[in-house]
């Protein structure tokens, strides 16, 4: 079905010693949507991507991709079921170009010697996917870009491996006001392309302009997953500060989940 998660987490615990940090966390984003996650600071969700990569492993619950279940042990088990994680400190290198950055552990031989026109193809080949306009060639050095062009390189990378779930780790966190629509335009971009994108961050601004759901985590705990047209910005700053959503009455609205 087209509404099923490509990605789901059930019921997923993870602790540290005598710190639950996960308790029962339920989660799923689908193709050709981007799920926002937010959740003030020590809510869980550092954790609850890291479990997703395989940098730790969970205590209990289920992880399914693509409808079954599966186990990821480490990142490399991640990235081979398609899943790429573009961290806030983007992981690039400043010494390198945009080319030997995209295909940096990955790099394509031709016998003894680095394919370096297949490599550049591919790398040119996707960012013009992506309708980048903003990088000049991707033989500049890293070290030469401006932060949105820099996460724009790194977004790209992702998307090179044939990934089809994205995660954004605050994108826009360091950027400007142009430079972030320019990232928010290519966040739009992947989900359209078929990607499902799941969209970490801080800015609620940003979150509501982009996002088709938007996941809430709340010490540990998913306070509701909703969709974007369900709440407004008061209501999602109230449902990350104290985990629920009430009427004027007092009564819980209880937008736990949310129908297809």
């Amino acid at each position: 079905m087209a509404d099923e998660p490509i990605l789901e987490l059930r019921n997923v615990t993870k602790s540290f010693g005598p710190v639950e940090v996960l308790k029962g966390v339920d989660f799923a984003a689908r193709l050709g949507e981007v799920t926002a996650l937010v959740g003030d600071n020590g809510a869980g969700k550092s954790t609850m991507v890291k479990c997703v990569s395989g940098t730790y492993s969970i205590d209990s619950g289920d992880y399914l991709f693509d409808g079954k279940q599966v186990t990821v042990h480490a990142p490399r088990d991640a990235s081979a079921l398609g899943i790429e994680i573009v961290y806030q400190d983007l992981a690039l290198c400043d010494n390198l170009d945009i080319v030997q950055n995209m295909f940096l552990g990955r790099e394509r031989v031709n016998g003894v010697f680095l394919n370096e026109s297949s490599m550049e193809d591919a790398a040119a080949s996707t960012l013009a996917s992506l309708s980048v306009r903003t990088v000049k060639s991707v033989r500049q050095r890293v070290s030469s870009l401006s932060g949105g062009q820099r996460q724009t390189v790194a977004i790209a990378k992702a998307v090179l491996w044939n990934s089809r779930v994205v995660i954004l780790d605050e994108p826009t966190a360091a950027l400007g006001v142009a430079q972030t629509e320019q990232v928010l335009n290519l966040v739009r971009r992947l989900a359209d392309r078929g990607l499902a994108v799941v969209l970490i961050s801080h800015n609620m601004s940003d979150v509501l302009q982009v996002a088709d759901r938007i996941s809430v985590l709340y010490l540990g705990r998913m306070a509701a997953q909703v969709k974007r047209s369900d709440v407004n910005q008061t209501q999602l700053v109230e449902l990350i500060t104290t985990g629920r959503l009430e009427d004027n009455s007092g009564v819980d609205l209880g937008l736990k989940e949310v129908s297809a």
